[in-house]
């Protein structure tokens, strides 16, 4: 098969020819017919994540299943399924109360073992994290899902609770950003978007943001204290760098909530969080690591209700030649949206 492969950390990727996967025991090969390009991807290229080279990257994904391992009760060849990024054991106390996304065995597509910058990936635990794809909801959507829309959705709806008439200041208005922009105006959120490019502030205005904020070095907490009158009931660090996490918790009220989403790796020592102002605004602080594929359902239906939409997110859709040139850049990319790979361009 085809697949990105990266041979050494910070070197070029390239496409070539490798073995197809076979399926693991209670696991599958689905053939990828969708898969996100995303900032996570990226930090792996980059050494940030501990992986096995040579690798083929990539994490979001859909596509149809094309083999079954043995033990696996609940799909078969040719359903049509999507998958969380992170992927639990199935078997474990977290796992069994559904709380996968936090499993201490978990496997990682893209990080574990090889990805989706392929036309076949190999997927473990099926029975636990598989989640189909309905026929009216097409593969490039339904690959959106699994990292970034999945993770913001349970960050907004789960982790931090919003609620009707809430302040929400998302800082970074990329694939996550945008999702989660799109997902707390649904919840009832009023919006406050913030980035560096005009571009993307213009896309998160049209997804629902009541105000957006350019990241040009200005006063960004000050901004959303006086668009608020005093900040913030939540606020999402989309981005994950120690400015755009200071920006964030800085933006909050008193009493306000606060989800980091953007991974915050100590590539030059453990970045600075203001901890005197959550101590003494009595700030909650919380992670979202994606969503287990036992609570898809809610966010499903809001789709197929189309109060959801996450195929607006979509920017572009390229092929693996393009998102292996673009891989080692992405960091610095304009984005608006989110870009799609399609193994078969």
């Amino acid at each position: 098969m085809r697949a990105v492969v990266v041979d050494a950390v910070r070197g070029q990727p390239e496409v070539r020819d490798v073995p197809e996967p076979t399926a693991p025991p209670h696991g599958v090969v689905v053939q990828v017919m969708a898969t996100g390009l995303c900032r996570s991807d990226w930090h792996a290229w980059a050494g940030h994540d501990e992986i096995v080279l040579p690798h083929v990257p990539g994490h979001e994904l859909a596509g149809v299943v094309v083999a079954v391992g043995a033990g696996v009760r609940r799909w078969r060849t040719g359903d049509r399924v999507t998958v969380p990024f992170v992927c639990g054991c199935g078997r474990c106390g977290w796992c069994r109360s559904g709380n996968a996304q936090v499993c201490p065995q978990q496997e990682q597509p893209g990080f574990t073992h090889w990805g989706s910058f392929a036309e076949y990936v190999a997927l473990h635990g099926a029975d636990t994290n598989l989640v189909a794809v309905p026929e009216h909801v097409d593969f490039a959507t339904a690959a959106g899902l699994g990292c970034r829309f999945a993770t913001a959705y349970r960050a907004l709806a789960d982790r931090a609770r919003v609620t009707e008439g809430e302040w929400v200041t998302v800082v970074g208005a990329g694939g996550v950003g945008l999702s989660a922009v799109m997902i707390a105006r649904a919840l009832g959120g009023r919006v406050i978007a913030v980035d560096r490019s005009p571009e993307a502030l213009a896309v998160a205005g049209e997804l629902g943001a009541e105000h957006t904020l350019r990241a040009d070095g200005a006063d960004i907490p000050g901004a959303v204290a006086e668009l608020t009158g005093g900040g913030s009931h939540v606020a999402v660090d989309a981005v994950g760098h120690e400015q755009t996490c200071t920006d964030a918790v800085l933006s909050l009220r008193r009493r306000g909530r606060h989800v980091q989403i953007g991974l915050l790796p100590p590539v030059e020592g453990h970045p600075r969080v203001p901890m005197a102002r959550v101590i003494g605004w009595e700030l909650d602080v919380l992670g979202s690591h994606g969503m287990a594929a036992a609570d898809y359902p809610a966010m499903m239906s809001l789709i197929e209700q189309g109060v959801l939409q996450p195929q607006r997110l979509i920017e572009r859709t390229i092929g693996l030649d393009e998102a292996a040139a673009l891989l080692p850049v992405f960091d610095a990319a304009t984005v608006a949206g989110m870009t799609m790979i399609d193994p078969a361009l």
